[in-house]
């Protein structure tokens, strides 16, 4: 294929991404994204950066007023919360094609945010599966690990580079791509572990508590980090085994770590990504606000249990 055409017959989804170097190519190719989504009377949400923002409003002119925007910087800060702002963006115009302009790495970025993000990358495909819907994926690949752009022919089962749009030979299954983001976690130097079970809730939340007011969070966030770490145990409590164990600590750069780990199972990788249903019975009303409190939330899902790690800045 030679062409820049996003959408195929028979398929309602389509997850290209788009290779760029400079802002003139970002701005040819983002643009002419939203410009034929303008001219085709779509819905557009475009989810990048901030300074992104900036070259495509000056390169859409009059047309940007079309648009919705939102800076990734703050949105996507914890990569857990994106899906659920773009399927509501989408849900907000039901029967209707949606278009979505989302960039969810960059550089800068930690390698902990990256692996999130690429999570996010892959579940789209599963979560948009069947729906009226494009999704374009900026990748800056002048300024990304060449590790970054492997897995961004991966997750997306379309590329578009030097104007040339063909399908990824690399894709694969969002399952496999998930797996290969589940990379140890670094284990903290001093951080020894709280156990818990029924009845002690209460006791692991003063527990949490306490221990955050020796940090810079401010008071608000540490109603966060208690509010967190309580909806984490109680899912331990409920869907982990009935216990588990809840470490606290704090990086050199600042940022607290609460970990807590048991022995459950994350049958859904979609909980807590997705707004969950005021009456659903699934499991995923703890997660999400888990992903709503939190400034990243790295998941694994192993054999032997669940670990949650939940990462507050001040």
């Amino acid at each position: 294929m030679t062409d820049t055409e996003t959408t195929s017959p028979g398929h309602p989804f389509v997850h290209p991404a788009l290779f760029y170097r400079t802002p003139d190519e970002y701005a040819a190719g983002v643009g002419g994204f939203v410009r034929d989504a303008l001219d085709a009377g779509e819905p557009v949400l475009v989810a990048v950066p901030g300074g992104r923002s900036a070259v495509l409003r000056e390169a859409l002119g009059a047309g940007a007023d079309g648009v919705e925007f939102a800076d990734m910087t703050e949105l996507g800060r914890n990569p857990g919360r994106i899906l659920a702002a773009l399927q509501g963006f989408a849900d907000r115009y039901r029967g209707r094609p949606a278009r979505i302009v989302g960039e969810p790495i960059w550089p800068g970025r930690s390698r902990s945010e990256v692996l999130e993000a690429t999570r996010h990358e892959a579940l789209i495909n599963t979560a948009f599966a069947g729906r009226p819907a494009t999704i374009l994926c900026p990748y800056d690949v002048s300024g990304l690990p060449d590790a970054v752009v492997a897995d961004a022919r991966r997750t997306h089962p379309t590329l578009i580079e030097n104007g040339r749009t063909d399908s990824s030979a690399d894709y694969c299954d969002p399952a496999v791509v998930c797996a290969d983001c589940d990379e140890p976690l670094p284990e903290p130097s001093n951080a020894p572990p709280l156990s818990y079970g029924a009845g002690q809730l209460g006791e692991v939340r003063e527990h949490a508590d306490a221990w955050a007011r020796g940090t810079a969070l401010s008071p608000g966030r540490r109603a966060d980090l208690v509010l967190a770490v309580g909806e984490a145990t109680a899912n331990s409590l409920a869907h982990g085994g009935g216990r588990g164990t809840l470490r606290l600590w704090t990086t050199a750069d600042g940022t607290v770590v609460a970990e807590v780990r048991d022995n459950g199972r994350l049958k859904n990788p979609l909980a807590g990504r997705r707004r969950p249903e005021i009456t659903g019975t699934d499991g995923g009303r703890g997660l999400w606000i888990i992903h709503q409190l939190c400034d990243l939330v790295e998941v694994r899902a192993g054999a032997t249990g669940l670990t949650l790690r939940l990462h507050f800045s001040g």
